[in-house]
């Protein structure tokens, strides 16, 4: 399909129709943003169809462009599942680091690169923002980038209860349910019998998702580079019981005790209700993720997100 688009100042042209292209094969991903985004989203469609890309668009992010914003993009058709990726050689997710986690879903162990491009504020994933958005497109379709492997972590259940998405790029938590209880997450590392942690529950992170939830309970910044996992527990009772960090290749198992019988545990964005008698077995996943990095210097990032460095006084 060969869809064009209409926006104030920006003139109509053709419609939905099929059309050839020779170059590269590009999926974008997307969900809401705010109006004034739009200006970027189009300047980002216009090069796309300048540089003869044959683009593909997630099916609800193109009905949100049509719907909300008015906004025909120039593509060549639509996906909705992992199976619309196939020959793509590069994904560009539009929105905030939650929104690459969501396309994280999708590309799983394809291999294809992800570049996020931000259409909020804070993100460490999302690093490429609106202003420098054609540079960037330019530098990534020229190659001109670096890959950096990131290290997801994989989830098994007595329940079989995440299905095939039992993976998460950024943690696995698990939390009490519907009462002011607090619940008790025994936890074993290699078969060897770790803690018991009395808490609001728990948190398994990887480098990644160091600087997400785990970094809001007093976890540490892990470098993306480290093969490791940071357990870090959520208001425990025991002021002692501190975060810890444990080699990626460990396997861990968790059982809890819930006073309601129930707990809640999430793969990033993908919660799900379980009874206490579930057993959780999380090890390393046997992929990675392929994300395109601008700027490989981390420390950067971290002084550039975090203000580090920064004197609140001027």
């Amino acid at each position: 399909m060969l869809f064009f688009l209409t926006w104030p100042g920006v003139g109509s042209q053709l419609g939905r129709f099929h059309f050839k292209r020779t170059g590269v094969k590009v999926a974008v991903f997307g969900k809401r943003f705010e109006a004034s985004f739009m200006p970027h989203c189009i300047d980002l469609f216009q090069f796309l169809d300048d540089n003869g890309c044959h683009v593909w668009i997630y099916a609800p992010f193109l009905d949100f462009l049509e719907q909300e914003m008015g906004f025909l993009p120039r593509v060549a058709g639509c996906y909705s599942d992992a199976a619309g990726l196939s020959g793509c050689e590069l994904l560009l997710s539009i929105g905030g680091d939650g929104t690459i986690l969501e396309a994280v879903t999708l590309v799983r162990d394809s291999g294809i690169p992800v570049a996020g491009i931000n259409s909020g504020r804070l993100g460490f994933l999302a690093d490429v923002s609106g202003e420098e958005l054609i540079p960037a497109m330019t530098d990534i379709l020229q190659k001109n980038y670096h890959i950096r492997e990131l290290n997801l972590l994989q989830v098994e259940t007595s329940g079989g209860d995440f299905g095939e998405l039992n993976f998460a790029l950024n943690e696995l938590s698990i939390a009490k349910r519907d009462n002011s209880s607090m619940i008790t997450v025994h936890a074993w590392l290699n078969g060897e019998f770790l803690s018991s942690y009395w808490s609001d529950g728990l948190i398994i992170a990887t480098p990644t998702g160091s600087t997400a939830y785990s970094l809001s309970v007093g976890g540490p910044i892990m470098h993306p580079q480290a093969q490791s996992f940071v357990i870090s527990p959520i208001a425990p009772h025991n002021l002692t019981v501190r975060p810890l960090v444990i080699p990626d290749h460990f396997e861990m198992e968790l059982k809890v005790d819930a006073r309601g019988g129930k707990f809640m545990a999430s793969l990033d964005s993908r919660s799900r209700v379980m009874d206490q008698e579930t057993i959780i077995k999380v090890r390393k996943a046997g992929f990675s993720v392929r994300m395109i990095v601008r700027q490989p210097n981390f420390y950067c990032t971290l002084r550039k997100k975090l203000m580090w460095g920064a004197d609140a006084r001027n």
